[in-house]
């Protein structure tokens, strides 16, 4: 394996920890603000954290120099992902549940192996295919035996077809945000490119919300200061820090392997639910995790 691939499939395990500690901190949030003011929050506050970045790492606070075709591209990508995908998987955690909505999104590294394959022409080894099989089936071994099952939601909601199609929406939008910031970003700076999709994402957001004259609940999650602090903590791991590094993950190694290594951050979840929150985790999601680890090392091989 050449160097900047290995580094590339580091940038994507590093990735999953920052989504897994995002997911606690927005999870905080999201009981606190609600789904739609904290989706624009957060990407305000990534905005201001990656303004820092550029301007220290570029000398340039906003991505001007980016070329039409990178702009148009990550744009794109952005609403996708950020709008479209994150919409899709919040709303189906309130019909379906957390885990299971987390089972469907791990159907993303199978969709975005598939679109790379068709928009950019990229091919998987046998042993990558392997591997992904590996860490896909672990991830949802561990994710359905992750807790007990008093933790478990209603029958209805768990089967309801409305959320099955979100989450699968959800995977979809996180797969097609992926492909398509490698085929905008092309050789510029990953932070950079990161900017333009969080600014595509605020601009998504900014006309939801007027659509659906959300203002008033914004103004009520503004003035939540407990909730500005974990928006704030999954801000900086998640659409800063998570993002610039997915980009640099699918940047030099294939799309589809960094998305099956991205997707261990319902597993990465478990200890930390385990040490923060004192849940009881059963073997079937500890055997998972150690399913999807050794599909992740097969990658790294």
């Amino acid at each position: 394996m050449s160097s900047p691939e290995w580094l590339g499939q580091l940038a994507a395990l590093g990735t999953a920890v920052c989504w897994a500690f995002s997911a606690l901190a927005f999870a905080a949030a999201g009981r606190r603000m609600g789904v739609l003011p904290l989706n624009l929050i957060r990407l305000v506050m990534a905005l201001g954290f990656l303004i820092v970045a550029t301007w220290g790492l570029r000398g340039l606070p906003l991505p001007v120099d980016a070329s039409p075709r990178a702009w148009g591209w990550l744009s794109v990508s952005g609403l996708i992902g950020f709008v479209f995908g994150d919409l899709c998987l919040f709303r189906a955690y309130v019909l379906i549940g957390p885990r299971i909505a987390s089972l469907m999104m791990s159907l993303a590294p199978l969709l975005t192996a598939l679109i790379g394959w068709l928009v950019l022409g990229e091919t998987l080894s046998g042993r990558d295919v392997l591997g992904m099989v590996l860490t896909v089936a672990g991830i949802g071994w561990a994710v359905l035996e992750g807790r007990p099952a008093a933790e478990e939601e209603p029958e209805p909601r768990r089967s309801s077809r409305a959320g099955l199609a979100l989450g699968f929406c959800g995977a979809l939008g996180q797969a097609g945000g992926l492909v398509l910031s490698k085929l905008g970003m092309g050789s510029y700076d990953v932070v950079a490119a990161t900017q333009v999709r969080v600014i595509a994402g605020i601009a998504g957001y900014i006309l939801l919300i007027a659509a659906v004259r959300g203002w008033p609940r914004m103004a009520v999650a503004l003035r939540d200061r407990r909730g500005l602090g974990f928006a704030a903590v999954g801000a900086f791991f998640g659409p800063f820090l998570g993002v610039s590094l997915s980009l640099f993950a699918v940047r030099h190694t294939v799309s589809g392997v960094a998305a099956s290594i991205m997707a261990l951050q319902p597993v990465l979840v478990i200890p930390l639910v385990v040490l923060l929150h004192r849940e009881r985790v059963g073997i079937g999601g500890v055997a998972g995790a150690l399913v999807a680890a050794a599909g992740v090392a097969l990658l790294f091989l």
